[in-house]
Protein backbone atom coordinates (compact mmCIF):
# COMPACT_ATOMS: atom_id res chain seq x y z
CA UNK A 1 0.00 0.00 0.00
CA UNK A 2 1.54 3.42 -0.84
CA UNK A 3 2.58 5.39 2.13
CA UNK A 4 0.36 8.66 1.64
CA UNK A 5 -2.78 6.53 1.09
CA UNK A 6 -3.08 6.29 5.13
CA UNK A 7 -3.15 9.53 5.24
CA UNK A 8 -6.39 11.64 4.72
CA UNK A 9 -6.16 15.15 2.77
CA UNK A 10 -6.20 17.14 6.23
CA UNK A 11 -3.97 14.91 7.53
CA UNK A 12 -1.57 15.62 4.53
CA UNK A 13 -1.82 19.40 5.08
CA UNK A 14 -1.02 18.73 8.47
CA UNK A 15 2.02 17.11 7.96
CA UNK A 16 3.57 19.84 5.16
CA UNK A 17 2.99 22.28 8.22
CA UNK A 18 5.25 20.05 10.22
CA UNK A 19 7.96 19.39 8.04
CA UNK A 20 11.28 21.23 8.06
CA UNK A 21 10.91 22.36 4.74
CA UNK A 22 7.54 24.22 5.11
CA UNK A 23 9.99 26.71 7.61
CA UNK A 24 10.11 29.89 6.52
CA UNK A 25 13.54 32.26 5.71
CA UNK A 26 14.24 33.50 8.92
CA UNK A 27 13.58 36.90 9.58
CA UNK A 28 15.08 39.56 10.32
CA UNK A 29 15.66 41.19 13.87
CA UNK A 30 14.41 44.56 13.90
CA UNK A 31 16.36 45.38 17.12
CA UNK A 32 19.74 43.68 16.20
CA UNK A 33 21.58 45.66 12.79
CA UNK A 34 24.50 42.79 13.50
CA UNK A 35 22.06 39.86 13.52
CA UNK A 36 22.91 38.45 10.04
CA UNK A 37 26.45 40.45 9.37
CA UNK A 38 29.04 37.56 8.88
CA UNK A 39 31.53 39.10 10.57
CA UNK A 40 30.03 39.48 13.71
CA UNK A 41 28.77 35.87 14.00
CA UNK A 42 32.52 35.00 13.83
CA UNK A 43 32.75 37.59 16.74
CA UNK A 44 29.64 35.70 18.03
CA UNK A 45 31.36 32.28 17.72
CA UNK A 46 34.56 33.08 19.53
CA UNK A 47 32.28 34.85 22.58
CA UNK A 48 29.74 31.88 22.94
CA UNK A 49 33.29 29.82 23.33
CA UNK A 50 35.23 32.14 25.69
CA UNK A 51 35.39 31.76 29.72
CA UNK A 52 36.84 34.50 30.63
CA UNK A 53 34.05 36.49 30.32
CA UNK A 54 33.04 35.12 33.34
CA UNK A 55 34.03 36.19 36.98
CA UNK A 56 35.92 32.69 37.53
CA UNK A 57 37.05 32.28 33.81
CA UNK A 58 35.71 28.72 33.58
CA UNK A 59 32.44 29.61 32.56
CA UNK A 60 31.31 30.80 28.93
CA UNK A 61 27.69 29.88 27.04
CA UNK A 62 28.99 26.70 25.70
CA UNK A 63 29.35 25.67 29.26
CA UNK A 64 25.35 24.89 29.19
CA UNK A 65 24.90 25.14 25.38
CA UNK A 66 26.86 22.19 24.33
CA UNK A 67 26.94 21.45 20.73
CA UNK A 68 27.11 17.63 21.49
CA UNK A 69 24.15 18.11 23.18
CA UNK A 70 22.38 20.06 20.47
CA UNK A 71 22.91 23.16 22.29
CA UNK A 72 21.84 21.75 26.05
CA UNK A 73 23.95 20.62 29.19
CA UNK A 74 22.61 17.55 29.71
CA UNK A 75 21.89 18.95 33.82
CA UNK A 76 18.64 19.23 35.67
CA UNK A 77 19.47 22.31 36.42
CA UNK A 78 21.80 24.92 34.35
CA UNK A 79 25.28 25.28 36.29
CA UNK A 80 27.46 28.41 36.16
CA UNK A 81 29.50 30.63 38.52
CA UNK A 82 26.59 28.64 40.64
CA UNK A 83 23.43 26.31 40.10
CA UNK A 84 20.56 27.75 38.45
CA UNK A 85 16.79 27.65 39.15
CA UNK A 86 15.94 26.47 35.11
CA UNK A 87 17.07 23.80 33.27
CA UNK A 88 19.06 24.79 30.25
CA UNK A 89 17.13 24.73 26.93
CA UNK A 90 18.33 24.17 23.62
CA UNK A 91 19.71 26.89 21.00
CA UNK A 92 18.92 24.97 17.72
CA UNK A 93 16.68 27.29 15.81
CA UNK A 94 15.65 29.51 18.63
CA UNK A 95 16.05 32.45 16.32
CA UNK A 96 12.58 31.94 15.28
CA UNK A 97 11.90 32.69 19.17
CA UNK A 98 9.16 35.27 20.14
CA UNK A 99 10.56 35.43 23.70
CA UNK A 100 13.58 33.83 25.35
CA UNK A 101 14.01 31.88 28.68
CA UNK A 102 10.87 29.70 29.74
CA UNK A 103 9.09 32.77 31.20
CA UNK A 104 9.81 34.67 28.04
CA UNK A 105 11.51 37.61 30.08
CA UNK A 106 13.09 39.01 27.44
CA UNK A 107 12.20 39.58 23.49
CA UNK A 108 15.35 38.50 21.71
CA UNK A 109 18.43 36.12 21.52
CA UNK A 110 20.98 39.50 22.17
CA UNK A 111 19.25 40.24 25.55
CA UNK A 112 19.20 36.47 26.44
CA UNK A 113 23.16 36.55 26.37
CA UNK A 114 23.66 39.64 28.03
CA UNK A 115 21.21 38.20 30.94
CA UNK A 116 22.81 35.64 31.56
CA UNK A 117 26.04 37.06 31.03
CA UNK A 118 25.58 39.00 34.72
CA UNK A 119 23.32 36.49 36.24
CA UNK A 120 25.43 35.91 39.41
CA UNK A 121 24.87 32.08 38.84
CA UNK A 122 25.69 31.82 35.14
CA UNK A 123 28.80 34.40 34.10
CA UNK A 124 28.38 36.27 37.27
CA UNK A 125 30.17 39.18 35.18
CA UNK A 126 28.93 43.18 35.56
CA UNK A 127 28.68 44.88 32.32
CA UNK A 128 31.74 46.89 33.22
CA UNK A 129 33.85 43.99 33.83
CA UNK A 130 32.78 42.55 30.64
CA UNK A 131 34.00 45.75 28.27
CA UNK A 132 37.31 45.67 30.77
CA UNK A 133 38.10 41.82 29.91
CA UNK A 134 37.48 42.78 26.37
CA UNK A 135 40.02 45.64 25.84
CA UNK A 136 42.21 44.04 28.22
CA UNK A 137 42.70 41.04 26.00
CA UNK A 138 44.08 42.39 22.79
CA UNK A 139 42.46 39.08 20.48
CA UNK A 140 39.06 40.29 21.82
CA UNK A 141 39.76 44.45 21.68
CA UNK A 142 40.75 43.55 17.99
CA UNK A 143 37.45 41.36 16.92
CA UNK A 144 35.26 43.96 18.40
CA UNK A 145 36.69 46.79 16.83
CA UNK A 146 36.31 44.86 13.38
CA UNK A 147 32.75 44.59 13.64
CA UNK A 148 31.37 47.85 15.65
CA UNK A 149 34.11 50.16 16.03
CA UNK A 150 36.36 51.88 18.88
CA UNK A 151 35.41 50.62 22.56
CA UNK A 152 34.05 53.29 24.62
CA UNK A 153 36.28 55.25 27.32
CA UNK A 154 35.78 53.10 30.79
CA UNK A 155 33.82 56.35 31.97
CA UNK A 156 31.51 56.69 29.46
CA UNK A 157 28.99 54.88 31.00
CA UNK A 158 26.34 54.78 28.34
CA UNK A 159 28.83 54.23 26.14
CA UNK A 160 29.16 51.11 28.45
CA UNK A 161 26.12 49.90 28.13
CA UNK A 162 25.99 50.53 24.26
CA UNK A 163 29.00 47.89 23.57
CA UNK A 164 27.69 45.13 26.10
CA UNK A 165 24.61 45.46 24.10
CA UNK A 166 27.03 44.62 21.02
CA UNK A 167 28.52 41.82 22.49
CA UNK A 168 24.64 40.69 23.08
CA UNK A 169 24.24 40.76 19.64
CA UNK A 170 27.18 39.40 18.14
CA UNK A 171 26.72 36.05 20.35
CA UNK A 172 22.93 35.93 18.98
CA UNK A 173 24.28 36.36 15.29
CA UNK A 174 26.20 33.50 16.13
CA UNK A 175 22.74 31.74 17.56
CA UNK A 176 21.21 32.62 14.43
CA UNK A 177 23.44 30.08 12.08
CA UNK A 178 22.51 27.21 14.49
CA UNK A 179 19.65 25.44 12.96
CA UNK A 180 17.51 22.17 12.80
CA UNK A 181 18.41 19.57 10.02
CA UNK A 182 15.75 17.67 8.51
CA UNK A 183 14.98 14.46 10.05
CA UNK A 184 13.62 11.08 9.30
CA UNK A 185 10.22 12.91 10.18
CA UNK A 186 10.66 15.51 7.48
CA UNK A 187 11.98 13.36 4.42
CA UNK A 188 9.04 11.08 5.03
CA UNK A 189 6.33 13.90 4.88
CA UNK A 190 8.73 15.51 1.93
CA UNK A 191 8.15 12.46 -0.13
CA UNK A 192 4.44 11.55 0.36
CA UNK A 193 3.36 15.19 0.30
CA UNK A 194 5.04 15.06 -3.29
CA UNK A 195 3.23 11.85 -4.26
CA UNK A 196 6.89 9.97 -3.96
CA UNK A 197 7.54 6.93 -1.91
CA UNK A 198 10.01 7.34 0.84
CA UNK A 199 12.84 5.56 0.63
CA UNK A 200 13.34 2.48 2.58
CA UNK A 201 15.10 4.21 5.36
CA UNK A 202 12.53 7.12 5.58
CA UNK A 203 9.42 5.24 5.75
CA UNK A 204 7.97 5.38 9.21
CA UNK A 205 7.36 1.53 11.02
CA UNK A 206 4.28 0.55 12.46
CA UNK A 207 4.70 2.27 15.52
CA UNK A 208 5.98 5.76 14.32
CA UNK A 209 3.47 5.46 12.11
CA UNK A 210 0.44 5.01 14.62
CA UNK A 211 2.24 7.70 17.32
CA UNK A 212 1.98 10.22 14.61
CA UNK A 213 -1.63 9.42 13.66
CA UNK A 214 -1.96 10.27 17.28
CA UNK A 215 0.12 13.38 17.69
CA UNK A 216 -1.79 15.09 15.61
CA UNK A 217 -5.51 13.75 15.79
CA UNK A 218 -7.41 16.57 18.84
CA UNK A 219 -9.22 13.37 20.02
CA UNK A 220 -6.44 11.49 20.94
CA UNK A 221 -2.95 13.13 21.87
CA UNK A 222 -4.32 16.75 21.32
CA UNK A 223 -0.69 17.57 21.08
CA UNK A 224 -0.90 20.16 18.06
CA UNK A 225 -2.97 22.60 20.14
CA UNK A 226 0.87 23.53 21.92
CA UNK A 227 3.28 21.51 19.26
CA UNK A 228 2.85 22.93 15.96
CA UNK A 229 4.55 24.29 13.26
CA UNK A 230 7.52 23.26 11.82
CA UNK A 231 9.66 23.55 15.19
CA UNK A 232 6.74 21.87 16.85
CA UNK A 233 6.15 25.24 19.13
CA UNK A 234 3.32 27.51 19.23
CA UNK A 235 5.40 30.02 21.03
CA UNK A 236 3.32 30.19 23.61
CA UNK A 237 3.03 29.97 27.79
CA UNK A 238 0.88 27.41 29.21
CA UNK A 239 0.49 26.20 32.68
CA UNK A 240 1.44 22.13 32.60
CA UNK A 241 1.63 21.75 36.61
CA UNK A 242 4.90 21.48 36.35
CA UNK A 243 5.64 23.56 39.44
CA UNK A 244 7.36 22.44 42.29
CA UNK A 245 5.21 23.54 45.59
CA UNK A 246 7.92 23.35 47.89
CA UNK A 247 11.26 24.32 46.05
CA UNK A 248 9.96 26.84 43.32
CA UNK A 249 7.16 28.41 45.83
CA UNK A 250 7.92 31.97 44.74
CA UNK A 251 7.63 30.55 40.84
CA UNK A 252 5.06 32.84 38.66
CA UNK A 253 6.05 31.74 35.30
CA UNK A 254 4.87 34.06 32.35
CA UNK A 255 2.89 36.31 34.66
CA UNK A 256 6.24 37.90 36.14
CA UNK A 257 8.13 37.02 32.70
CA UNK A 258 6.42 39.45 31.22
CA UNK A 259 6.57 42.42 33.27
CA UNK A 260 10.21 41.58 33.33
CA UNK A 261 10.60 42.25 29.26
CA UNK A 262 8.30 44.84 29.34
CA UNK A 263 11.05 47.01 32.30
CA UNK A 264 14.03 45.77 30.33
CA UNK A 265 16.39 47.85 29.36
CA UNK A 266 18.10 45.95 26.52
CA UNK A 267 14.78 44.79 25.37
CA UNK A 268 13.46 46.17 21.63
CA UNK A 269 12.02 49.43 22.43
CA UNK A 270 14.92 50.69 24.55
CA UNK A 271 17.91 53.16 23.70
CA UNK A 272 20.11 49.96 22.29
CA UNK A 273 17.96 48.21 20.29
CA UNK A 274 17.89 48.95 16.23
CA UNK A 275 14.21 48.86 15.94
CA UNK A 276 12.29 51.71 14.75
CA UNK A 277 9.24 53.01 15.91
CA UNK A 278 7.17 50.44 13.58
CA UNK A 279 8.92 47.55 15.22
CA UNK A 280 8.51 45.69 18.54
CA UNK A 281 4.80 44.93 18.17
CA UNK A 282 5.11 41.24 20.32
CA UNK A 283 6.43 43.56 23.29
CA UNK A 284 3.69 46.38 22.78
CA UNK A 285 0.92 44.17 22.47
CA UNK A 286 1.88 41.58 24.77
CA UNK A 287 -0.78 39.74 27.47
CA UNK A 288 -0.38 41.17 30.69
CA UNK A 289 -2.06 40.22 33.92
CA UNK A 290 -4.07 37.33 32.56
CA UNK A 291 -5.21 34.44 35.11
CA UNK A 292 -3.69 31.64 32.61
CA UNK A 293 -0.46 33.46 32.52
CA UNK A 294 0.35 32.12 36.28
CA UNK A 295 2.27 29.03 36.40
CA UNK A 296 2.47 29.20 32.55
CA UNK A 297 5.62 28.36 30.69
CA UNK A 298 6.56 28.51 27.12
CA UNK A 299 6.52 25.54 24.72
CA UNK A 300 9.91 24.28 23.92
CA UNK A 301 10.64 22.58 20.84
CA UNK A 302 10.05 19.03 20.08
CA UNK A 303 12.88 18.52 17.46
CA UNK A 304 15.72 16.45 18.56
CA UNK A 305 14.40 15.31 21.69
CA UNK A 306 16.41 12.50 22.62
CA UNK A 307 19.50 14.36 22.89
CA UNK A 308 18.56 17.25 25.35
CA UNK A 309 17.11 15.63 28.36
CA UNK A 310 15.95 16.15 31.18
CA UNK A 311 12.95 17.85 30.30
CA UNK A 312 10.81 21.04 31.68
CA UNK A 313 11.54 24.08 32.64
CA UNK A 314 13.08 22.52 35.96
CA UNK A 315 14.25 19.45 34.53
CA UNK A 316 12.11 17.11 36.56
CA UNK A 317 11.34 14.54 33.79
CA UNK A 318 14.64 12.65 33.13
CA UNK A 319 13.84 10.43 29.94
CA UNK A 320 11.08 10.82 27.52
CA UNK A 321 9.35 8.30 28.77
CA UNK A 322 8.42 10.37 32.32
CA UNK A 323 7.03 13.28 29.92
CA UNK A 324 4.70 10.68 28.42
CA UNK A 325 3.75 9.78 32.45
CA UNK A 326 3.54 13.25 33.30
CA UNK A 327 0.64 14.10 30.17
CA UNK A 328 -0.98 10.66 31.26
CA UNK A 329 -1.33 11.35 35.18
CA UNK A 330 -2.74 14.59 34.97
CA UNK A 331 -2.64 16.50 38.65
CA UNK A 332 -3.83 19.81 39.81
CA UNK A 333 -1.42 22.54 39.28
CA UNK A 334 0.14 23.91 42.79
CA UNK A 335 0.18 27.07 40.91
CA UNK A 336 -2.29 28.77 38.52
CA UNK A 337 -4.71 26.21 36.62
CA UNK A 338 -3.56 23.24 34.76
CA UNK A 339 -4.09 23.21 31.21
CA UNK A 340 -3.87 19.46 30.29
CA UNK A 341 -6.78 17.18 29.92
CA UNK A 342 -7.41 13.52 30.56
CA UNK A 343 -6.15 11.40 27.93
CA UNK A 344 -8.29 8.60 26.58
CA UNK A 345 -5.81 7.15 24.81
CA UNK A 346 -3.89 3.96 25.94
CA UNK A 347 -0.61 3.17 27.07
CA UNK A 348 0.33 1.77 24.23
CA UNK A 349 -0.21 4.56 22.37
CA UNK A 350 1.72 7.12 24.53
CA UNK A 351 4.88 4.82 23.55
CA UNK A 352 3.66 4.79 20.10
CA UNK A 353 4.07 8.92 20.12
CA UNK A 354 7.41 7.77 21.86
CA UNK A 355 8.22 6.40 19.10
CA UNK A 356 7.26 9.06 16.25
CA UNK A 357 9.25 11.85 18.53
CA UNK A 358 12.30 9.96 18.25
CA UNK A 359 12.15 10.20 13.97
CA UNK A 360 12.47 14.19 14.53
CA UNK A 361 15.86 13.09 15.70
CA UNK A 362 18.52 15.24 13.10
CA UNK A 363 22.17 16.47 12.21
CA UNK A 364 22.12 20.04 12.98
CA UNK A 365 22.43 22.39 9.97
CA UNK A 366 25.22 24.62 11.02
CA UNK A 367 28.35 25.66 9.52
CA UNK A 368 30.57 22.94 10.70
CA UNK A 369 33.38 25.36 12.26
CA UNK A 370 30.39 26.69 14.32
CA UNK A 371 30.02 23.53 16.37
CA UNK A 372 33.50 23.63 17.55
CA UNK A 373 35.69 26.08 19.38
CA UNK A 374 37.08 29.19 17.44
CA UNK A 375 40.94 29.53 16.95
CA UNK A 376 41.02 32.29 19.71
CA UNK A 377 43.88 34.72 18.12
CA UNK A 378 42.92 33.91 14.50
CA UNK A 379 41.89 37.45 12.93
CA UNK A 380 38.46 38.51 11.66
CA UNK A 381 38.00 37.37 7.98
CA UNK A 382 38.33 40.39 5.78
CA UNK A 383 35.33 43.12 5.42
CA UNK A 384 34.47 46.60 6.18
CA UNK A 385 33.95 47.31 9.66
CA UNK A 386 30.81 49.19 10.82
CA UNK A 387 31.18 53.00 11.31
CA UNK A 388 29.66 53.61 14.56
CA UNK A 389 27.16 52.11 17.14
CA UNK A 390 23.82 52.64 17.14
CA UNK A 391 22.32 55.79 18.14
CA UNK A 392 18.99 55.68 18.99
Amino acid sequence: MPAASEWSPAELQILRELSLSSLPKLPPDPSNKYADDPRAAEFGHRLFFDKRLSSNRKVGCVTCHQPSRDFTDGKKLAVGVGVTARNAPTLVGAAYNIWFFWDGRKDSQWSQALASIENPLEHNMPRAKVIRAVRRHPDLARDYRAVFGALPSPRDRDGINRAFANIGKAIAAYERKIMPGPAKFDRYVDAIVAGREPAPADMLSLDESEGLHAFITDQRGRCLRCHNGPLFTNEHFHNIGIVNPVRDAQEQGRIVGVELARADEFNCLGKYSDAGPGDCAELKYARRKSPELLGAFKVPTLRNLTKTAPYMHIGDERALSDVMWHYRNVLSAHIGNNELESFTITGAEFDEMEAFLRTLDAPLNAPPGFLKPPQRNKPLPPGTASAALSRR
